[in-house]
C-alpha cells in the first residue's frame, strides 16, 4: 500500500509542496505570497517551496498581474470598490507593488465616480426620512469604507441629493 493510499503525505518535501499549491489552487487564484505562507506554515524548507513556486510561475498556474488584473475587475464591479481599497486589498495579499499600479490604473476617475453614483443611487431611499446632514454623513461614510476619497465622496453625495430634492419639490408641487 503506497503512502498516498494510507492518507500520508509524501515523503518528498517537493511532491508535499505541489501537492499543498495545488490543492490550494483548486478552489481559487492565489497569490505566490499567499502560496509561499501555506508552504512556511506547513513546514516546508525556503529552498523547496522556491522551487516549485518558480516552477508553478513558469508553467502560468501563478500569475500575480493576471490575479491582480481580476481582483480589480471582480471587487470593482462586485462590491463598488474605489481604487484606494483595492490597492490595499491586494497588498495584503502580497501583490508587489508595480502590479497593484498596472491593475488598479485600469480603473479611470470618470468610472471610478460612475460607481461611487451608482453605489449611493442605491442606498438613497433607505436614507430618507432622516435629516440632511445625517443623510450625507451615511451616504459619504458608506464611500469612504469602500475606498473613495473624501472629496468625491462629498460631491457624489451632495449632487444625488440636489438631485433628490429637485425631484421631491417637482412632486410637491403636484400635491403627492
Amino acid at each position: 500500500m503506497s503512502r498516498a493510499e494510507k492518507g500520508e503525505p509524501p515523503a518528498d518535501p517537493v511532491e508535499r509542496a505541489r501537492g499543498i499549491c495545488l490543492r490550494l489552487l483548486t478552489g481559487t487564484p492565489r497569490t505566490r505570497k499567499q502560496l509561499a505562507d501555506a508552504l512556511r506554515k506547513r513546514e516546508i524548507p525556503d529552498d523547496v517551496a522556491e522551487e516549485v513556486l518558480s516552477r508553478f510561475e513558469e508553467v502560468g498556474l501563478i500569475n500575480d498581474s493576471a490575479f491582480a488584473d481580476a481582483w480589480v475587475e471582480s471587487r470593482h464591479h462586485g462590491r463598488g470598490l474605489a481604487r484606494r481599497a483595492l490597492a490595499q486589498e491586494l497588498r495584503t495579499k502580497g501583490v508587489d507593488s508595480t502590479l497593484i499600479d498596472a491593475a488598479v490604473s485600469q480603473l479611470d476617475s470618470e468610472q471610478e465616480e460612475e460607481t461611487a453614483r451608482e453605489l449611493v443611487d442605491r442606498k438613497l431611499r433607505a436614507t430618507r426620512g432622516l435629516d440632511r446632514d445625517k443623510r450625507l454623513r451615511r451616504l459619504a461614510g458608506m464611500l469612504a469604507r469602500k475606498g473613495y476619497s473624501e472629496g468625491m465622496a462629498l460631491r457624489v453625495v451632495r449632487q444625488a441629493l440636489e438631485e433628490e430634492g429637485e425631484e421631491t419639490e417637482f412632486l410637491g408641487d403636484e400635491g403627492f
